[in-house]
């Protein structure tokens, strides 16, 4: 059985000397980094030791995880997070890329105040939303004092959860507007002058013409926001900490806190691979489904 030569020329080894340090990182940060992972999962890594033990110690610590309240509070806390956090930064990034694409004055002044949270680091966000929650001090409760209808906010655990989600909304929904605003300046203006020909106008227009194209931009905002909403861990830790209790929980907090606090490390790992398995079951089907629509 005869190989096929491979030629290379000037151009291809330059692009592969180009491209061999990237791809070295990558390889080692990500690829490798998962697979060390796994494997000290399923290690024998005892719980409070700091002697590493790499060998095969079976699925025990995925047995342990699904009997774990708190491990199952996170993952309900995720799952919360997604179902508030994904629809409503998706509504009002729509809301605001529509209104924007009104024609109005100063739009860019606009754009930019809209996107501004974004540009935000995540803790100093945390920190700003940290002060507008407190009880005694805070703004909210300063302003709402003068209705009589005060609360407690990040420190009821009946709400804290609730409360994280306003100021991710706030924070992601400037992102998501220029996502969406991107796919309405992309679709033909031919196709907008044909429905007015029509006589397609105003709402009718949009629910028409230009929402249904905008399937594309939508599905990509859709699975960066959830795949946020699995992985926000610095924003939650400086906010709430995780509490009062658990009420703010999520997968990423509590590995930290198993890994690097409580120093059971396969028990950490293993959260981490639930993560990564959750975060496959969302990236991996969109991009199938992306691929296979470009090669149609």
């Amino acid at each position: 059985m005869k190989f096929p030569r491979i030629k290379f020329t000037k151009d291809s080894l330059a692009t592969l000397l180009l491209l061999l340090p990237a791809l070295v990182l990558v390889g080692f940060f990500v690829y490798f980094a998962i697979s060390w992972n796994v494997v000290v999962s399923v290690s024998n890594w005892k719980d409070y030791s700091l002697v590493v033990d790499y060998s095969f110690g079976g699925f025990r610590q995925y047995e342990k995880l699904f009997a774990d309240p708190i491990f199952l509070t996170s993952l309900k806390n995720n799952l919360i997070l997604i179902a508030i956090f994904v629809p409503g930064t998706l509504l009002v990034g729509l809301f605001l890329a529509l209104l924007l694409d009104q024609k109005i004055r100063k739009e860019g002044v606009f754009r930019t105040i809209y996107l501004l949270p974004f540009t935000l680091s995540f803790v100093v966000t945390a920190f700003l939303w940290r002060w507008m929650f407190n009880l005694d001090n805070g703004v909210l409760n300063y302003f709402l004092g003068f209705f009589n209808l005060t609360s407690d906010w990040i420190i009821n655990p009946d709400i804290a959860l609730y409360c994280v989600v306003i100021p991710l909304i706030w924070q992601f929904s400037g992102y998501t507007m220029l996502i969406i605003l991107a796919g309405i300046k992309s679709i033909p203006v031919s196709h907008i002058m044909a429905a007015e020909v029509d006589g397609a106008s105003g709402f009718y227009l949009y629910r028409r013409v230009i929402i249904p194209q905008l399937k594309t931009s939508i599905a990509t905002a859709f699975v960066i926001l959830i795949i946020f909403a699995l992985k926000a861990f610095d924003f939650i830790w400086i906010l709430t900490t995780g509490g009062p209790g658990t009420a703010t929980y999520i997968l990423p907090l509590y590995m930290f806190r198993s890994s690097f606090m409580d120093t059971k490390f396969a028990y950490g790992s293993a959260i981490a691979t639930i993560l990564l398995l959750l975060v496959m079951m969302i990236v991996v089907p969109y991009l199938y489904k992306t691929y296979r629509g470009k090669e149609k």
